[in-house]
């Protein structure tokens, strides 16, 4: 392959319309705007979802719910996904998101929510833990550390 013989895919690129080149070309005298009427005028035509005075889909349906942009974004794992570890680990965030077991890590840090058995002995730190979470880890003689 060389320089000089790149080229886009096929159909990837479509010649320019030549408007108002003769009757051969299909696009001649009014250049496919038709007659008359508003999308024929120069800078003719309306703004995108204007419906012709009709009250717009947009402002007709009813708007829904609310994000609350002041509240606090935890990154949350379960109880029962820290027991894929071996005795003795401490568990952070960042050891959870290289393990591929959580998402990104979100602004207010980790959660340890208590859905699932836990049967080793963990060094879990997290910003949060629920109560049933704490009580399970420190069950199965592990230790809570709230950082």
């Amino acid at each position: 392959m060389k320089l000089h013989t790149l080229a886009p895919a096929e159909g990837a690129v479509t010649p320019a319309k030549r408007l108002g080149r003769g009757i051969g070309s299909g696009l001649g005298k009014t250049s496919g705007k038709g007659h008359k009427g508003q999308w024929a005028r120069s800078g003719g035509g309306v703004r995108p979802g204007f419906e012709g005075g009709q009250m717009p889909l947009t402002r007709r349906v009813p708007k829904r719910g609310f994000k609350n942009h002041f509240s606090a974004e935890y990154t949350t794992v379960n109880v029962g996904v820290l027991d894929n570890f071996a005795d003795g680990t401490v568990i952070t965030a960042e050891l959870l998101a290289d393990a591929g077991l959580i998402g990104k890590i979100r602004p207010y840090g980790l959660k340890v929510l208590g859905n699932g058995e836990l049967t080793k002995k963990l060094t879990v730190q997290a910003k949060k833990f629920t109560q049933s979470a704490a009580d399970k880890i420190e069950k199965a003689g592990g230790k809570v550390e709230v950082i």
